[in-house]
């Protein structure tokens, strides 16, 4: 095996945390025991789903999710509809208001 292939390998197996010749040393008792309490005090089971913070977090998280629907197409063309209606507005509709001159 070259060394890149034991390098990979590597990080896929887990430390040594006790060996053969340890387990019945009484000095070692005590380095065993706080390795095994820094494993006990690991949190167990899968992690929290983050919480969305921000405006656009929130609307990801309830729209493109796990239920994801085709609401933002709807609201892109909403907010397309009215942007068009407001330049109408202010390039052409307001020159033919009903003034009485």
């Amino acid at each position: 095996m070259s060394y890149l292939q034991k390098r990979g390998l590597s990080t896929l197996i887990p430390p040594k945390v006790a060996s053969p010749s340890a387990i019945g040393a009484a000095q070692d008792a005590v380095r065993m025991q706080r390795v095994v309490s820094f494993y006990e005090k690991l949190p167990r089971g899968p992690a929290p789903e983050p919480k969305p913070k921000g405006l656009l977090q929130r609307y990801q998280a309830r729209y493109m999710g796990k239920n994801a629907s085709a609401m933002p197409l709807v609201h892109v063309i909403g907010a397309l509809m009215i942007i068009g209606y407001a330049q109408n507005y202010y390039f052409h509709l307001r020159h033919h208001k009903n003034n009485a001159h």
